[in-house]
């Protein structure tokens, strides 16, 4: 595809929306494992349950709830706030500041939104080690979504309805393919961002999404080059 023609897929946009982790940083900074590593000890401790056990009973929740969270309020009734208090107590140097990114983010027309399934301090802090965090107008999280995660439609439709969009001047960037689902029902250009390099092997099975890959309309390895080719 030229630069003219991929500029021509997003001349349309107005809100700029893009997911956290893995997604405004490369999955390779692994990041997210010390969340992980976090959530398997929070299982154990509240289950008294050996290590094992506890990430079977997190990766079925995350599979059958969308994420860890919502499997444990549903089933144990834990407190959300102490629970994404402890996860997200990690160390965010990890993450190598990228404020290429944030200009490049910056310089997009129209509005640009933080969409996770996080919280909003998780999203702060790993925004401000990127140099990022200036570049964003507002940033939508778990608790703003009444702790209903992607990919449930409620989510989509509260973000739409708080920040007045329309999801037909709208671009979504995920990680998860199953997250575009609903945007792309919805009307919105969906990118899919994957490992540089990316393999199939490179994930664990529970991550993949081969049947959501028609709800992708776009997939990149480089956010910001793929950002830098359809900058109008």
């Amino acid at each position: 595809m030229t630069q003219k023609a991929a500029t021509q897929h997003f001349s349309h946009v107005e809100n700029w929306i893009f997911d956290l982790d893995n997604t405004l940083y490369p999955h390779d900074t692994n990041l997210f494992s010390q969340i992980d590593v976090r959530m398997t000890a929070y299982v154990e401790q509240l289950l008294n349950v050996p290590r094992d056990e506890a990430r079977k009973v997190q990766k079925d929740f995350y599979q059958r709830y969308g994420t860890t969270l919502k499997g444990l309020m549903e089933c144990h009734n834990i407190d959300a706030d102490d629970f994404l208090q402890k996860v997200h107590d990690i160390d965010y140097t990890w993450l190598k500041p990228n404020p290429d990114l944030g200009e490049i983010i910056k310089s997009l027309p129209g509005r640009r939104f933080i969409f996770t399934n996080g919280d909003r301090a998780h999203a702060e802090n790993a925004a401000a080690q990127l140099g990022i965090l200036d570049a964003f107008d507002d940033i939508f999280d778990i608790v703003a979504a009444d702790m209903t995660p992607k990919p449930e439609r409620y989510t989509y439709d509260k973000f739409i309805n708080n920040f007045n969009i329309n999801p037909q001047k709208s671009a979504m960037f995920e990680d998860l393919a199953r997250n575009l689902s609903v945007p792309k029902t919805l009307g919105m250009n969906t990118v899919l961002v994957v490992p540089n390099n990316f393999e199939p092997d490179f994930s664990e099975i529970w991550e993949s999404d081969p049947e959501f890959t028609d709800q992708v309309d776009f997939v990149t390895d480089d956010l910001s080059s793929f950002l830098r080719t359809i900058h109008l």
